[in-house]
C-alpha cells in the first residue's frame, strides 16, 4: 500500500516526488556544524531586540508594515495540522492544541449564552463521537454476523421459503424436524436437491461439493476485488494499524466482552494510552455490546454464537492437562509466527505479491477442495468453536456427544449434564475428524494471514486451541471413565459422576493457543471470563494462558501483531522490548559526523522562493526554524504540510505575495526597503515549543520520552545551540541494528 500523498492539488508541484519523510534531515542548507567546539552562541542582547523593535515601529511608519503585514492563517485553513496516511502522530502537539482549543472556548463561554452552548457542545463532542462509533460498529456487527450465517449456509443449500433465511432460521417454523434430524426439514433444500432432485448418492454428492466450491470462490474474489478497489487498508487483521477506541469497540462486539476489549486496547494495541481515552474506549465498547445485544444476531440473547455455561466444577488434579494446553499454545505460538511471517516475506519478496487476487483465488480454491469431506472444517470458525465448548446434555445431538447410553438415562451428573460415559462410535468418528481439522486448521492458518482481504487471527487460532483441548479433555475423561481407582482419580471421581468437562478443556485450549500467538495475558483471561460468565474458571485460564506465554517468550518476546509491525515497517515504538545499550542521543540523531549540515529556516532571512526550493529539494515531514545560520540557536519546529498549504493560501488569498516575498516566523517586522514585496507571516504554524534533549541524554531515556509521551520527533541541542533532529524512525532503525536487522525496512514516516 502506497502513501497516497497531497490531496490538495494546487502545491503538488512544490512537492518532492517520494513520501514525506522526517527521517534524515541532513541536506544542504547552510554551514556544516562544528561539532567539535563548545563555544555557547549568547543569547540576543536587549540590544538587538531594540533595533527589531524600532526596525518594526519604522516599518509601520514609512507605511510599508502594517498594511502588507497580513498573516493568512488567521482563519484556520483546511489541512493545517493534519496528517496524512502513514504519518505518525504527535500526541504532544495534539494534546497541546486541544489544550488551547479547549482554553479558548472556556473564555469565550462567559461572553454569551451561544459561545456556552458551544462550550458544552465542545465538552460532550468527545462521548458523541464515541457513542456514534460505538452504535455504528454494534449494529455494522450485528449485519455482519447475520450476512456471515446466511453467506455461510449459503454455501450448503437454501431457503424456499425465502432466500434471506439461514439454514437455521428457515427451519425455526417447521413442524417437520425431528429430534435426531433438527437441522433438516423440507424448507431447507440442499443445491443438489435443487439441481437433481435428490440429496443421496454419488451424483449429488459432487454437485454440493461444486457449489460448495463455486460459493467459496465467489466470496473471495468479492471480498479481494472490494479490499483492492475500494478499502485497500481493510486487508489482514487490521490491529497492527487501529488507534485504541477503535480496537476496544471491535474485540467487544466479536466476543461479547467490553472490559475485555479495553483491557486488549490497553495491554495490545496502544503505547500511548492516557485516562481519557480508557474511559471513552470503555464507553464506546459498552455501547456496541448494548447495540449488538439490542440486534440479537444468533437468537439466543447473547453477543456471540459460542457462549457456553459450564455446570460441573473443575478440580486441583486438572491443573496438570491445563498447564500441558498452556505448553502446546505456546509452542503452537512460536511455530505459527515463524511460519507465517517466513510466508508473508515470501510474499513480499517474490512474484507472488503482485498477484493478489490469483493467490486468494487459489488458496480459496485449495481450502474448499480439501474443507468439504471433513464436517468440522466444513462449518464456519465460529461454529466449530461453539461446537467444541458444547457441554454434551440429554437433548444434544451432536456426533460429539456420541457416547454409549447408560442403562439408567436418569444417572446424571451435575445440573443438566450426564456422568461420564464411554465413547461411543460417533466419538470415536468425531475425534478423528477432529484430528484431521487440527492439522488442516493449523496449515491453512498459516498460509491465510497475512493476504489480501479482511481476515482476522482470533477465530483460526482459538479454533486450533479448541480442537486440541477438545481431544485432551474426551482423552482425559475417558482415562478418568475407566480408571476410576487411579490415586489421582480417587476421591472426587467416583462411577457415576461427571468429573471432567471436555467442553472446559476446549475453551481452556482456545485461550492458551490465542494467547500463544498474541502474548495476551490479562485481557484474554478477561475475555474468556466474559464469554462464560464463569468465575470458578479464571483459575484454569490463568494457569494455561501464563504457561503459553512463558513457553513462547522463552523462544522470542514478539507476538504476531508485533511481527507484523515489524514487517510492515510500521513506526511502532513497543513497550515490551527494553533498550538496553548504552548509547546517547548525538549517537542517534541525524546528521552524523561527517554528514551535510541539517536542513533549517531562519526565522526571517529566507524568501518564498528558497523556503519553495528547500521544500521541493528535500522530502521531510518538518523543519526546524533557527534564528539564524551562524547561531544556530532553535527557535521552534514547522511541519512539511502546513508550510506548503500555507504559501498556496498566502499565493491566493495575500495579493503581493511573490517568490521575493521575505518568510517570517517572528512577531517584529525586520526593516526593509518600501518597494519590497510584503512579507509572509507564518508564526501561527510554528511550534514554539519542540521537545529537545541534549546530546548527552542516555538513549534509553530518550526511548521511554518517546513512548510515553508518544513523540514524533525530538530536537537535539548542545547549549541552546540546534545539532540534529532524531525522530521515531531513527529510534526503531537504531533499535534494528542493535538486533542484527535491516535498518531500511522501517518503511513509513
Amino acid at each position: 500500500m502506497e502513501n497516497p500523498g497531497y490531496c490538495s492539488s494546487s502545491f503538488d508541484g512544490l512537492r518532492h516526488p517520494s513520501d514525506d519523510d522526517d527521517d534524515e534531515m541532513v541536506d544542504i542548507a547552510g554551514a556544516t556544524l562544528d561539532f567539535t567546539t563548545t563555544d555557547d552562541v549568547p543569547p540576543l542582547s536587549s540590544a538587538e531586540y531594540d533595533k527589531y523593535s524600532s526596525s518594526s515601529r519604522a516599518a509601520g511608519m514609512n507605511g510599508s508594515g502594517p498594511t502588507k503585514l497580513v498573516d493568512p492563517l488567521e482563519d484556520p485553513l483546511p489541512g493545517v495540522g493534519t496528517y496524512e496516511d502513514f504519518n505518525t502522530i504527535d500526541w504532544v502537539r495534539e494534546k497541546s492544541k486541544d489544550r488551547d482549543r479547549h482554553r479558548e472556548i472556556t473564555n469565550k463561554s462567559r461572553q454569551s449564552t451561544v459561545a456556552l452552548l458551544h462550550s458544552v457542545s465542545d465538552a460532550f463532542s468527545g462521548w458523541l463521537l464515541m457513542l456514534l462509533v460505538g452504535l455504528m460498529a454494534g449494529a455494522l456487527a450485528g449485519g455482519i454476523d447475520i450476512a456471515a450465517h446466511w453467506l455461510t449456509d449459503l454455501k450448503g443449500g437454501v431457503c424456499l421459503i425465502g432466500f434471506w433465511f439461514n439454514h437455521e432460521h428457515c427451519c425455526w417454523t417447521s413442524n417437520e424436524t425431528t429430534f435426531q434430524e433438527r437441522d433438516r426439514c423440507p424448507q431447507w433444500q440442499s443445491w443438489a436437491e435443487l439441481i437433481t432432485g435428490t440429496s443421496e448418492g454419488a451424483f449429488a454428492y459432487i454437485v454440493n461439493y461444486l457449489m460448495y466450491i463455486f460459493w467459496a470462490l465467489l466470496f473471495s474474489f468479492l471480498a479481494v476485488i472490494l479490499v483492492r478497489a475500494f478499502a485497500p487498508y481493510a486487508c489482514g487483521s487490521g490491529i497492527p494499524e487501529v488507534l485504541s477506541a477503535a480496537a476496544a469497540v471491535g474485540v467487544s462486539v466479536a466476543f461479547g466482552a467490553p472490559i475485555g476489549g479495553v483491557l486488549f486496547s490497553l495491554e495490545e494495541v496502544s503505547y500511548y494510552f492516557p485516562l481519557k481515552t480508557l474511559w471513552r474506549s470503555f464507553f464506546a465498547a459498552l455501547v456496541a455490546a448494548f447495540t449488538l445485544r439490542s440486534i440479537n444476531p444468533f437468537g439466543n440473547s447473547r453477543l456471540v454464537l459460542f457462549y457456553v455455561e459450564f455446570h460441573a466444577p473443575w478440580h486441583l488434579i486438572e491443573l496438570a492437562p491445563f498447564i500441558l494446553l498452556g505448553i502446546f499454545g505456546g509452542l503452537w505460538g512460536v511455530l505459527f509466527i515463524k511460519a507465517n511471517i517466513a510466508w508473508c516475506r515470501r510474499r513480499k519478496s517474490t512474484r507472488l505479491g503482485h498477484y493478489p487476487i490469483i493467490e486468494v483465488l487459489v488458496v480459496a480454491a485449495l481450502t474448499a477442495l480439501l474443507a468439504y469431506p471433513n464436517s468440522y472444517t466444513r462449518m464456519s470458525g465460529a461454529e466449530l468453536i461453539s461446537e467444541l465448548f458444547n457441554d454434551c446434555s440429554l437433548l444434544d445431538s451432536s456426533q460429539l456427544c456420541g457416547y454409549k447410553q447408560p442403562a439408567n438415562v436418569s444417572e446424571t451428573g451435575v445440573g443438566n449434564s450426564l456422568a461420564d460415559r464411554p465413547a461411543g462410535e460417533g466419538l470415536y468418528t468425531a475425534l478423528w475428524q477432529l484430528a484431521l481439522a487440527l492439522i488442516f486448521k493449523m496449515l491453512i492458518t498459516v498460509i491465510t494471514f497475512g493476504m489480501k482481504v479482511p481476515s482476522g487471527l482470533f477465530i483460526p487460532s482459538m479454533a486450533v486451541g479448541a480442537i486440541a483441548g477438545r481431544l485432551l479433555g474426551v482423552g482425559m475423561e475417558q482415562l478418568a471413565y475407566y480408571n476410576h481407582d487411579w490415586l489421582i482419580f480417587r476421591g472426587w471421581c467416583s462411577p457415576g459422576a461427571d468429573c471432567i468437562t471436555p467442553g472446559l478443556y476446549a475453551m481452556v485450549g482456545a485461550a492458551a493457543c490465542l494467547g500463544g500467538v498474541t502474548r495476551m495475558t490479562v485481557s484474554l483471561v478477561v475475555i474468556m471470563f466474559e464469554l462464560t460468565g464463569g468465575l470458578e474458571y479464571i483459575v484454569p485460564l490463568m494457569a494455561a494462558t501464563m504457561t503459553s506465554k512463558w513457553v513462547a517468550d522463552a523462544f522470542g518476546r514478539e507476538g504476531i501483531y508485533e511481527a507484523h509491525i515489524r514487517l510492515n515497517g510500521y513506526p511502532f515504538l513497543e513497550a515490551k522490548e527494553e533498550f538496553e545499550h548504552s548509547s546517547l542521543a548525538v549517537d542517534v540523531m541525524r546528521p552524523r559526523r561527517g554528514d551535510p549540515a541539517l536542513a533549517v529556516l531562519t526565522q526571517d532571512g529566507m524568501t518564498v522562493e528558497e523556503v519553495e526550493n528547500l521544500v521541493e529539494n528535500t522530502h521531510y515531514s518538518g523543519f526546524p526554524v533557527v534564528v539564524s545560520q551562524e547561531s544556530q540557536r532553535l527557535v521552534g519546529f514547522v511541519l512539511r504540510r502546513d508550510l506548503l498549504i500555507s504559501i498556496d493560501n498566502a499565493r491566493k488569498r495575500q495579493d503581493g505575495i511573490v517568490g521575493a516575498s521575505l518568510v517570517v516566523f517572528t512577531e517584529h517586522t525586520p526593516l526593509q526597503p518600501p518597494e519590497a514585496p510584503p512579507f509572509l507571516r507564518l508564526r501561527s504554524i510554528l511550534d514554539l515549543s519542540p521537545f529537545t534533549v541534549t546530546d548527552h541524554t542516555p538513549m534509553d531515556i530518550t526511548v521511554d520520552i518517546f513512548r510515553k509521551l508518544g513523540l514524533r520527533q525530538c530536537l537535539v541541542t548542545h547549549n541552546g545551540r540546534l545539532l540534529g533532529i532524531i525522530t521515531k524512525k531513527d529510534i526503531l532503525k537504531h533499535m534494528a541494528q542493535i538486533a542484527n536487522r535491516d535498518p531500511d525496512s522501517i518503511l513509513f514516516n
